[in-house]
C-alpha cells in the first residue's frame, strides 16, 4: 500500500486525530447516541484516508511499434463527395479512420502524402501524430477550376521513393501502407502502378470510400471560405462514383487488402509486423484506491443525512401537534 498525500501527510494524521478524539469522547459521554458517533468517527477516518490517496504499486510495460506508417490520401474534387455516412464529405470519414489507425499502432513514424493532379509529402515521416492529425483537419481539396483530370496511381512514383528513402535509412523497421481513395480515374491513360513498392511494403490496406450510387461535390477555392455550390454536368448535379475494381487493383500491386468503407461498417485493421512491435521498458505505476475509499465517504454522509432528515421530520410533526393542541 502506498499514499500520495494531497496536503502534508503529518499534517493529515494531526487534524484526524483531533477529530478522533472529539468522536470517542462523545461516545463515551452520549451512550443514547452511540451510533451516530460511531458513524461520524467513521466518516472522519474514511475523510482522513481519502487525504492520503492510497493505492496499490504496480508496473506496466511501453510498448513501441517499430515501423513505419505512410498514409496516402486522394485530395481530388471526389474526396469531398457528399456520400459518407448518409450526406457527409468522404474526407471526414477519411480523417476519422486515420484516427483509428494512429491508435491502432502507439509508437509508429506516421508520413501523409496527398495526390490530385501532382503528389506531395504533406508530412514527413515522424512520431508526432499531432502534426498528422492537425495537417488532414485543415486539408483542402484541389481548387475545382484548376481540376483537369487526374490519376489515382498518381502517387505511385512519390511512394516508392519514400519508401525506399525509409528503408535506407532505418532499414530494421517495417513500412505498412494505408491508400485512401474512390478509385475514380479522371485523368487520360493508365493509372500509375504500385507494384513497384510491393518490396518494401509489410502490410497495410487499400480503403475505398464512396457509394455505387454516387455523391454530389461542391466547388472548392484557394479561399478560406466554406464549400460553394455544387458541381454540375449538362444540367444536373455531377456524381462521383467509387470504382472498387481499380482500388482492388492497387491492393493487389502493394499486397495488402482492401476493404470498402462506410460510416456504419468496423475497420479493421491489420496487427503490425512481428518484427515491428517491442517492448520499450516497464514504468512504474500506482493504482489509485481513492474512489473506493469516496464512495464509503458518500455511504456515511448518507447516514448522517438520512438521521438529520428523520430529526427534522419528528421535530415537524411535534410542532404540528402542538400547533393543533393550541
Amino acid at each position: 500500500m502506498t499514499f500520495q498525500p494531497v496536503i502534508p501527510a503529518v499534517l493529515v494524521v494531526l487534524v484526524v486525530l483531533a477529530f478522533v478524539g472529539l468522536a470517542v469522547w462523545c461516545l463515551v459521554r452520549r451512550p443514547d447516541a452511540r451510533l451516530a458517533w460511531s458513524v461520524r468517527l467513521a466518516l472522519v477516518v474514511a475523510c482522513g484516508a481519502v487525504l492520503l490517496r492510497p493505492g496499490i504499486p504496480g508496473t506496466s510495460e511501453t510498448l513501441a511499434t517499430e515501423v513505419d506508417i505512410l498514409l496516402v490520401v486522394d485530395t481530388t474534387a471526389s474526396i469531398v463527395a457528399e456520400d459518407w455516412d448518409v450526406d457527409r464529405p468522404r474526407l471526414e470519414g477519411v480523417r476519422e479512420d486515420v484516427q483509428r489507425i494512429v491508435n491502432q499502432y502507439p509508437g509508429a513514424r506516421f508520413g501523409l502524402i496527398t495526390f490530385d493532379a501532382d503528389a506531395v509529402v504533406r508530412v514527413p515521416l515522424t512520431t508526432d501524430t499531432t502534426a498528422l492529425v492537425t495537417s488532414l483537419s485543415v486539408l483542402r481539396p484541389e481548387v475545382t477550376a484548376n481540376s483537369r483530370g487526374s490519376s489515382i496511381g498518381a502517387a505511385a512514383s512519390l511512394l516508392q521513393r519514400t519508401l525506399q528513402s525509409a528503408a535506407s535509412v532505418n532499414p530494421e523497421r517495417a513500412r505498412m501502407v494505408f491508400y485512401f481513395g474512390d478509385g475514380e480515374q479522371t485523368g487520360s491513360g493508365q493509372p500509375e502502378s504500385f507494384a513497384g513498392s510491393a518490396t518494401e511494403v509489410s502490410g497495410g490496406a487499400v480503403l475505398g470510400y464512396g457509394t455505387a450510387a454516387g455523391g454530389p461535390m461542391r466547388t472548392t477555392t484557394a479561399g478560406v471560405d466554406g464549400p460553394g455550390d455544387y458541381i454540375e454536368y449538362q444540367g444536373e448535379r455531377a456524381l462521383s462514383k467509387i470504382d472498387p475494381a481499380n482500388l482492388e487493383r492497387i491492393a493487389g500491386q502493394l499486397g495488402v487488402p482492401y476493404q470498402e468503407r462506410s460510416a456504419d461498417t468496423r475497420l479493421v485493421l491489420p496487427s503490425a509486423p512481428t518484427t515491428a512491435t517491442t517492448t520499450q521498458g516497464a514504468t512504474e505505476s500506482i493504482v489509485d484506491l481513492t474512489w473506493i475509499v469516496a464512495l464509503v465517504v458518500v455511504a456515511l454522509l448518507a447516514l448522517e443525512l438520512a438521521r438529520i432528515a428523520g430529526f427534522m421530520a419528528d421535530a415537524a410533526s411535534v410542532r404540528r401537534a402542538r400547533g393543533g393542541a393550541a
